[in-house]
């Protein structure tokens, strides 16, 4: 996540975590256990806030509600099936994919404040990109995509928060509400990040604890942190990658209190930054349909895994 100012030193959690045994086994490759000094990006606090009167005000696209689609030439598309039977019958997972292809012509629109408990930022912003132009907007959407098609087989009902279907956003506070009004059984948002060259990886941010304005994570911290563990696990399985050497100690695991998006949610979330796009290596990852594929199939067994334990 960018917002395109200098990003801010890495904010690290001073708890100490054990990994999930897949994470143990993948760390034996090399640069796995590699820590940097490095800076991440803001983690893309997030669009939520109701729309004004007037404008475009969504409630999330269910998955029995649109076409799955690939960007640009149609990759990965695909007529994803209603939720049926599968190990996850009955559950509800909503996708946030995370900024929205179009906010750069609504500039004015996403820099308006919103509240996220314990301060006021902006409503969502453009994202990042690789060097050669590629959107982290659109990254996010294409891998959501491909995630909901997977977790509809597993027989979830998936619930988008965009789908390339509004102008720009949703606000950070409303995609918190999504997931509340979807009363979902997990929430993740799909992000890339933006930091410097040679910080690589991806991490996923748990939310910490916050009391303040409306927010109150205190019943989420719990089951979020489980979640963070299922996905770490199964996205070093199912891409290869490693967790990031800039942040997390080496684990792939951040807690944060300044993100809309999870100090607003009354159900389990997490933020997953896939890999840093301004990295050449990771941007190679990310830039390839095969690899956001697995990165999907990651999302979606780390998901299943929390649901079924």
């Amino acid at each position: 996540m960018s917002n395109g100012s200098t990003p801010p030193t890495s904010r690290r959690s001073p708890r100490t975590f054990l990994l999930v045994p897949a994470v143990l086994a993948a760390l034996g490759c090399a640069g796995c256990g590699a820590t940097g000094g490095g800076t991440a990006s803001e983690g893309r606090p997030g669009p939520d806030r109701p729309a004004a009167a007037g404008q475009h005000t969504p409630t999330g696209r269910p998955d029995d509600s649109a076409e799955d689609s690939g960007s640009g030439k149609g990759e990965g598309k695909e007529r994803g099936p209603a939720a049926g039977g599968g190990p996850l019958k009955g559950k509800v997972v909503v996708i946030d994919p995370g900024h929205n292809p179009t906010n750069r012509d609504h500039t004015a629109e996403i820099a308006r404040q919103v509240g996220v408990g314990n301060a006021r930022k902006e409503c969502d912003t453009t994202g990042t990109s690789t060097n050669a132009g590629y959107a982290e907007a659109s990254f996010t959407l294409d891998v959501a995509r491909r995630a909901r098609a997977l977790l509809r087989k597993e027989g979830a009902k998936v619930v988008l928060t965009q789908d390339g279907d509004r102008p720009y956003g949703p606000c950070v506070d409303e995609r918190a509400e999504i997931g509340n009004a979807a009363h979902a059984d997990a929430a993740l948002s799909i992000h890339a990040d933006g930091a410097g060259a040679g910080n690589r990886g991806f991490h996923v941010i748990r939310p910490g604890v916050v009391h303040s304005g409306g927010a109150d994570t205190r019943k989420i911290t719990g089951p979020s942190r489980d979640l963070a563990d299922h996905i770490v696990g199964r996205f070093v399985a199912a891409t290869g990658s490693a967790p990031a050497n800039y942040i997390g100690d080496g684990k792939g695991l951040d807690t944060r209190t300044d993100l809309g998006g999870l100090n607003l949610s009354r159900v389990p979330k997490v933020f997953l930054e896939c890999g840093n796009m301004r990295d050449a290596q990771d941007a190679a990852h990310l830039t390839d349909p095969a690899w956001r594929q697995k990165a999907a199939v990651g999302i979606t067994e780390g998901i299943t895994g929390f649901l079924r334990d």
